[in-house]
C-alpha cells in the first residue's frame, strides 16, 4: 500500500482481533445511549407536539455530541500515537524497523495511521448517528459534514503531534505527558487569543479544536462562504500542523532513534569509559566504574534516583507550569479584584488544572508498569527476591516522587486561595485532603490495569478510558440534566440506567480478568458516587462531597491495592488459580 508494509500488516491483522469489532459497537452502543438517555429526559418532562420541538432536540443533541466526540477522538489519538511509538522504542523494535529496506516516510505514516486507525473507523460509526438526529431536523448535513471534518482534522493533527513527540523522546511516558501538555497549552493558547487582542485579527475558530467544532455545529450564517466557510481557516492551521510534525519525524526520525550519545555536537563523548582489563598507567589504583548504594527496596530505588524516565523530565515539570500560570492569572484576578468570589468563578480555571494534574498522575503510574514489560524486565523482577509489597508500593511511590511538582502545584494554588479568603480553612482542608484520596486513585488505576495488560496501547487506553468515563463522562449527564431541565424524579431513571451500564464497563474494565466482591462493588458504586459528587457540589453541599470523595474513591483504592499485594501472582496473571 502507498503509505507502507506497518499500515498495511495493520489492515490485514485488525480485522481477525475481536476488540476491533467490541470498540465500534461499544462507541456506537454509547452514542445511541446517550440519544435515548436525553429523550428520555425530555419526553418525560416536557411536551414534544409540533416539529419544531424535534428540531430544538435534534440542534441541542447535535451541538452536545459534537464537543463530547472531539474530545474523546482528540485525546485517544494523541495518546494511542504516542503510546505506540513509545512501546517500539521501549522494546527496541524500533531499530530493528530502521534497519528494513523502509524508508522514513514508511515508516513514521504507517506507525501514525496504523495507531489511528480504530479511531478513524469509530468516527466513522458515528456517521450513521448524525444522520438520524438530521432526521429530527434542525440540523443540515453541510453541519455534520464540518464537524465530522473538525474532527477529522483535528484528530490527524494530534496523532502527527503524539507521534513525532514519541519518535524524539526516549521514554513513553515523557511521550505521551509532553504530547498532552502541548494539546492543553494549544487549546488555552487558541482560546486565549481569540478573546484577547488579536480577536479582531483571529476568529474564535481559527486555532482552537474546541472552538472550532462549536462553530462547525452552528448554522453557517454567511452562506456566501461555502461549505467550509466558517472552518476553512482551522482546517488550514490543522493541515499545516499535520505536514510540518511530520515532514519533521521523517526527517529527523534516524537522528532521534540512532541510540547515539551526540554530544559537543560531532558524536563524541566527553568520557571516554575506561577498558576494565586495560593496564594502568597511573601508580594509583582506582575503580574503572562508578558504583551506587541500592536501597533495601530497589524498585523505589530505581523509580527515584535513576533516569528511568528519561533524562530530561523536566520538560514536562516547565509545561506543566506553563499550564499553571495560565491557571493562576485568572484566579489572582478573581480574588483580588471580586468584591464576592463564587464557586463557579473558582471552578472554571482550576477543575481544568487538577484533571489534567489528574491526567498526568494516571500516565505516570500506567508506564512505571509497562515500560517494565516492554524494556522485558518485568519477568526478571518477578525471578528475584523482591516482595510483592516492595514491588506495587515502590512504584507508588516513584509515581507521587516524579509527579510530586504536578501533585503539590495545585495544593499550593488551594492554599493561595486560602490565604486570600477565596476559600475558608474548612474547605481547604477538604480539598487538600480530597485531592490526595484522588491521586492514591489515579496512582493505583494506572499501576493495576498496568500489571493486568501487556499491550501498551491497550493499558493507555483503559486506563485513561477509565479517568474519562468517571469525570468527563459522568459531567456530560449532568450537562443533559441542565440543558434538558425538569423533573429530577422523571431525569434519575434514565440516569440510573446509564450509571449501571457504566458501573458494569468499569468492572469489565477492572474485574473481568481478576474478579472479586470488592472490585464489584467498586465498580457499580463509583458512577454512582461521582454522579453525587458533581451534583453535590453543584448544589453547594461540600461536606457530603467530602465524605463521598473519600469513602468512593478511598475504597476503590484500597479494592485494587490489596489483591494486587495479597494476590500478586493472580494480579499479574502469572496464575488463574
Amino acid at each position: 500500500m502507498l503509505i507502507g508494509p506497518v499500515f498495511a500488516r495493520e489492515v490485514t491483522i485488525a480485522p481477525r482481533r475481536d476488540w476491533t469489532y467490541i470498540l465500534r459497537s461499544v462507541y456506537a452502543g454509547l452514542l445511541l445511549l446517550l440519544v435515548s438517555t436525553a429523550w428520555l429526559v425530555v419526553s418525560g418532562t416536557q411536551l414534544i407536539t409540533d416539529p419544531g420541538d424535534f428540531a430544538r432536540f435534534g440542534t441541542m443533541l447535535f451541538q452536545f455530541l459534537a464537543p463530547v466526540q472531539l474530545i474523546l477522538a482528540v485525546f485517544f489519538a494523541l495518546t494511542l500515537a504516542a503510546a505506540a511509538a513509545g512501546q517500539e522504542k521501549e522494546k527496541g523494535t524500533l531499530t530493528l524497523l530502521l534497519m528494513t529496506r523502509m524508508t522514513n516516510s514508511e515508516l513514521v505514516l504507517g506507525k501514525l495511521f496504523a495507531s489511528l486507525l480504530n479511531i478513524l473507523m469509530m468516527l466513522a460509526v458515528s456517521i450513521p448517528v448524525f444522520m438520524v438526529i438530521a432526521v429530527l431536523g434542525g440540523v443540515s448535513y453541510y453541519q455534520i459534514v464540518r464537524v465530522l471534518l473538525v474532527t477529522l482534522f483535528s484528530m490527524l493533527a494530534c496523532g502527527s503531534l503524539g507521534s513525532c513527540v514519541a519518535l524524539w523522546r526516549d521514554k513513553t511516558f515523557q511521550a505521551i505527558a509532553v504530547s498532552i501538555l502541548l494539546l492543553v497549552l494549544w487549546i488555552a493558547a487558541g482560546e486565549t487569543m481569540s478573546f484577547g487582542k488579536y480577536a479582531d485579527v483571529l476568529a474564535p475558530a481559527t486555532l482552537s479544536p474546541w472552538s472550532a467544532v462549536l462553530t462547525a455545529s452552528r448554522p453557517a450564517i454567511d452562506t456566501s462562504a461555502g461549505l467550509l466557510g466558517p472552518i476553512q481557516n482551522f482546517l488550514l492551521v490543522c493541515g499545516g500542523i499535520v505536514i510540518f510534525l511530520n515532514a519533521a519525524a521523517i526527517a529527523r526520525v534516524r537522528v532521534w532513534c540512532s541510540g547515539l550519545k551526540m554530544e559537543n555536537g560531532e558524536g563524541r563523548t566527553k568520557n571516554k569509559s575506561k577498558i576494565p582489563n586495560e593496564p594502568e598507567t597511573n601508580t594509583k589504583k582506582s575503580s574503572p566504574f562508578r558504583t551506587r548504594k541500592v536501597w533495601n527496596n530497589p524498585v523505589i530505588w530505581r523509580e527515584m534516583m535513576t533516569a528511568a524516565y528519561g533524562k530530561r523530565i523536566w520538560i514536562i515539570h516547565f509545561g506543566f507550569l506553563s499550564f499553571f500560570v495560565m491557571c493562576f492569572l485568572p484566579l489572582h484576578s478573581v480574588v483580588t479584584e471580586s468584591l464576592t468570589v463564587t464557586a463557579a468563578q473558582l471552578a472554571a480555571p482550576l477543575v481544568p488544572l487538577l484533571l489534567l494534574s489528574l491526567i498526568l498522575v494516571n500516565v505516570q503510574a500506567i508506564t512505571s508498569q509497562t515500560s517494565e514489560k516492554d524494556g522485558g524486565t518485568f519477568d526478571l523482577l518477578l525471578a528475584s527476591d523482591i516482595t510483592p509489597k516492595e514491588y506495587v508500593f515502590g512504584k507508588l511511590g516513584g509515581v507521587f516522587y516524579n509527579t510530586k511538582w504536578i501533585i503539590l502545584l495545585p495544593m499550593i494554588l488551594c492554599g493561595y486561595l486560602y490565604r486570600h479568603q477565596a476559600i475558608d480553612a474548612t474547605q481547604l482542608f477538604f480539598l487538600i485532603t480530597g485531592l490526595l484520596v484522588m491521586y492514591a486513585f489515579a496512582a493505583m488505576t494506572g499501576v493495576y490495569i498496568g500489571m493486568q495488560y501487556e499491550n501498551t496501547r491497550a493499558a493507555t487506553a483503559t486506563s485513561l478510558g477509565i479517568m474519562f468515563f468517571l469525570f468527563v463522562g459522568i459531567a456530560a449527564c449532568i450537562w443533559i440534566m441542565i440543558a434538558f431541565s425538569g423533573s429530577f424524579e422523571t431525569q434519575l431513571v434514565p440516569f440510573a440506567a446509564f450509571m449501571v451500564g457504566g458501573g458494569l464497563g468499569l468492572y469489565v474494565t477492572l474485574g473481568a480478568r481478576n474478579p472479586s466482591a470488592a472490585v464489584a462493588t467498586a465498580s457499580f458504586s463509583l458512577p454512582i458516587a461521582v454522579f453525587y459528587i458533581i451534583t453535590s457540589m453543584l448544589l453547594g453541599k461540600y461536606l457530603l462531597v467530602f465524605v463521598a470523595v473519600c469513602g468512593a474513591f478511598g475504597f476503590t483504592t484500597a479494592a485494587m491495592l490489596i489483591p494486587s499485594v495479597a494476590e500478586f501472582d493472580t494480579a499479574t496473571g502469572r496464575t488463574t488459580d
